[in-house]
């Protein structure tokens, strides 16, 4: 596997973590608010979130990319 694979892997990860992560937060927050059980419905729409998410930035992603290089150029 090439570096510049690795990096576009690795970078789709965090970057799945970081905007599942605050997009599910600020949304359960808007429409359910804070409870008790804020935490572990937090984690379970993360966890949904985050494996929707990177299949769509490793298969979509590329696709975007090119298409904005087209459009750019």
């Amino acid at each position: 596997m090439s570096m510049h694979l690795k990096r576009k892997i690795a970078f789709a990860l965090l970057m799945g973590v970081v905007t599942t992560g605050i997009i599910s937060f600020v949304l359960l927050a808007l429409n359910v608010g804070f409870s008790e059980e804020f935490a572990l419905k937090w984690l379970r729409s993360w966890v949904v979130g985050y494996v929707i998410v990177i299949p769509a930035i490793l298969l979509i992603g590329p696709w975007l990319q090119a298409l904005v290089e087209r459009v750019v150029q």
